[in-house]
C-alpha cells in the first residue's frame, strides 16, 4: 500500500530546547494512526508540523510525494483541535459555513448542511454552541475539518475534554465518519493520551519517548473492522493496552 506521508529526520528545537529527535514514519493510504507518549514529550508539536502549521528544525516531509506546503494550497488537510473553538454567535450551520465564507466554496456539491448530517447533527442546524453538548461542539469541528474534503484528517486530542461515556460514543461516530468520508479522507493522525482509545481507535501507534522524543515503538493493530464495543473486551485489544503500558512505565 502506497505511503501518503513520508517523515524522514525531522527534528525540532525551540531555541535551545529540543522537542523531536531525528523521527521516522510513514503512514498509508486507508491508516488511522494515533501518537501517543508522555505528557510534554511533542506529539503535538509532531502533528503540527506534519500539517505545515509551523516548521521543523530539520528534516523533510512528503505528502504524496509533494512538500507539505504544496499540500496546504491544494487543502489536503483537516484539522480538529481539542477545544472545538465555535463562534459562539453563530449556530452550527453558520460556525461549519465559516471556512466556505473566509476561502469560498469550489464544490458546490458539499453544503454544510451535508457535512452535519455525516456527523449526526441532522437537525441542530439552527442550534447555537450553548445549547448543545461538548460531544456536539465537537462534531461540529469535524464537520468543519470536512469542508474541503481533506485527504488527511489530523486531530489533536479532540476528545479529551469529555466525559468517559461522551468519549466512548465519540470515537465510535469518528469511526463511523472516516468509513463514511473514506473516499476522500486517505488517513486520519490521531493525538491522545489514551492508551485504550488509540488501540481501539488505530490501525497503527507511534509511542514516542521522553523529550527529547524519539519513537519509542511502531505498534501495528491487528483488531479487525469494522470495529465494535465488544472488542474491547478481547485479549487480543487487552494484551496491546497492556503492551504499550509497559512501553511507556504507566502504572
Amino acid at each position: 500500500m502506497e505511503s501518503i506521508i513520508k517523515v524522514e529526520n525531522i527534528s525540532k528545537n525551540y531555541d535551545k530546547l529540543p522537542v523531536l529527535d531525528n523521527i521516522n514514519l510513514s503512514v498509508k493510504e486507508g491508516e488511522f494512526v494515533s501518537i501517543i507518549g508522555p505528557s510534554g514529550c511533542g506529539k503535538t508539536t509532531l502533528l503540527k508540523i506534519l500539517g505545515g502549521l509551523i516548521p521543523a528544525t530539520s528534516g523533510d516531509i512528503k505528502i504524496r510525494g509533494s512538500p507539505v506546503k504544496v499540500a496546504l494550497e491544494r487543502r489536503e488537510f483537516g484539522f480538529v483541535f481539542q477545544n472545538p473553538i465555535l463562534l459562539p454567535w453563530r449556530t452550527a450551520l453558520k460556525n461549519t459555513e465559516l471556512p466556505l465564507e473566509i476561502f469560498g466554496n469550489n464544490n458546490p456539491q458539499i453544503s454544510s448542511k451535508k457535512l452535519l448530517k455525516i456527523v449526526g447533527l441532522e437537525g441542530f442546524e439552527n442550534y447555537y454552541p450553548k445549547e448543545l453538548s461538548g460531544g456536539m461542539q465537537q462534531r461540529i469541528a469535524i464537520a468543519r475539518a470536512l469542508t474541503f474534503e481533506p485527504a488527511i484528517l489530523l486531530m489533536d486530542e479532540p476528545f479529551g475534554a469529555l466525559d468517559e461515556i461522551t468519549r466512548n460514543k465519540m470515537n465510535l461516530e469518528l469511526l463511523r465518519v472516516w468509513k463514511e468520508e473514506k473516499a476522500t479522507i486517505s488517513a486520519v493522525i490521531f493525538v491522545t493520551h489514551s492508551i485504550p482509545e488509540a488501540v481501539f481507535l488505530s490501525d497503527k501507534i507511534i509511542i514516542l519517548s521522553k523529550r527529547p522524543a524519539k519513537i519509542e515503538k511502531v505498534l501495528e493493530i491487528n483488531l479487525p473492522r469494522p470495529r465494535k464495543v465488544e472488542v474491547k473486551y478481547s485479549k487480543k485489544y487487552i494484551g496491546l493496552v497492556k503492551c504499550i503500558r509497559e512501553i511507556l512505565k504507566e502504572d
